[in-house]
């Protein structure tokens, strides 16, 4: 059975929201950035163990956020000994707008994982772009890098729209079919 972690970091409760749609349809552990950008021993040792990594952070500015930042710049000692080559990777983002400069996380996230010689797995999906399409539709955003989804800054976690969560769910049975395709095949 293969190992996927679905490391993330959420700072209002969003993006904690879509990481967990996307563990639960991919099987996959969570790990929770902590609010000083930490995690621990154990979960280094996770994701040297992994076969799939799945990077989660909210929208920033632009960019990812601090905390998750802070875990890829240390995430510089597995990079030296190779620890996540060969390893699936894939992303996602939240943000407060529809657009929000997110394809600009989904590139860092993309490029974390190029630096580490990892195997990165998009959205495998179209989006619904015709007139009748709404935001309850899967892949409504548009999303084909990796999964985006968005919510107002004025909602709560719980107010997410369905859509996005559908979508997330798709995301993470996509995932986990590539890493149990590249397992098998390895």
């Amino acid at each position: 059975m293969s190992k996927i972690v679905v490391l993330y970091h959420s700072g209002y409760g969003h993006t904690k929201k879509v990481a967990e749609a996307v563990a639960a349809a991919a099987g996959a552990q969570l790990m929770p950035i902590d609010a000083e950008g930490n995690i621990s021993e154990a979960d280094w040792a996770a994701l040297a163990a992994a076969d799939g990594i799945v990077f989660g952070t909210p929208t920033y500015m632009g960019g990812p956020s601090w905390q998750f930042k802070k875990v890829a710049d240390a995430s510089s000692k597995p990079w030296y000994a190779q620890v996540w080559k060969d390893k699936i990777a894939a992303g996602f983002t939240n943000s407060a707008t529809l657009n929000g400069d997110k394809q600009g996380t989904l590139q860092y996230l993309h490029t974390l994982s190029q630096q580490h010689g990892m195997i990165w797995v998009g959205m495998g999906l179209k989006a619904p772009n015709h007139k009748a399409a709404t935001r309850d539709d899967v892949n409504n955003l548009g999303g084909y890098a990796g999964l985006i989804t968005q919510t107002p800054s004025d909602a709560s976690a719980e107010e997410m729209v369905p859509g996005d969560l559908a979508t997330a769910k798709h995301f993470g049975e996509r995932v986990k079919a590539v890493v149990d395709r590249w397992v098998k095949a390895a």
